[in-house]
């Protein structure tokens, strides 16, 4: 049991029960996180999609931004998908008034890239480090990584575009893997989060 880690979920906004559910699945404690008492007692932690501008002035609101930059640069592992690859990323192109990132991962990301709600598409996708097969992907007005630094490692691509990137502890996807059922994506985080444990 306690190679079992804890796993928290930003739970602001955005799609935290799928998430909760498919980290159960990958053998981890999965529990939501609001606040930085909460964030405290968690060994790693996936900030889920959602409309990033809103996620960054609500973790302002709830005083979580500063204890989430202090833990990611501390080395808690953290996975990010679509708005939280986002909030992860060094820099945006054409960020909204007032949006703040986490950092973590050095890459430069595009919101809302491939293209508005009624252009959602899910798409089959080889993630590097991942066995069994592509992914389904489910992309909801999903950003896309513009470039990466150095010290990134790109392990997914849809079109041309980077949509999956590790960095260390960080790990970040465009798109959303908590919709479709296959919890690989996960396990691989719950892994990521064992071995820094």
């Amino acid at each position: 049991m306690s190679d079992t880690p804890v796993i928290g979920v930003l739970a602001l906004q955005g799609d935290v029960r799928e998430h909760l559910i498919a980290l159960a699945s990958a053998d981890a404690l999965a529990r939501p996180v609001r606040r930085p008492e909460e964030l405290a007692e968690v060994d790693g932690l996936v900030i889920p999609g959602g409309e990033s501008t809103t996620m960054s002035k609500l973790a302002v609101l709830f005083g979580m931004m500063e204890p989430l930059r202090e833990r990611v640069r501390a080395g808690m592992p953290v996975y990010g998908t679509c708005a939280g690859m986002i909030m992860l990323a060094e820099k945006i192109l054409d960020p909204r008034s007032g949006q703040e990132t986490l950092g973590g991962i050095d890459m430069i990301v595009r919101r809302n890239a491939f293209g508005r709600q009624n252009e959602s598409f899910e798409a089959s996708v080889e993630v590097a480090g991942i066995d069994g097969g592509p992914v389904e992907g489910v992309f909801i007005r999903a950003p896309w990584v513009e470039s990466v630094g150095a010290e990134a490692e790109v392990i997914a691509e849809h079109g041309g575009h980077i949509v999956a990137v590790r960095q260390r502890h960080v790990l970040a996807t465009s798109f959303h893997p908590e919709l479709t059922g296959d919890h690989r994506v996960h396990a691989l985080f719950v892994d990521m989060v064992r071995a820094v444990k």
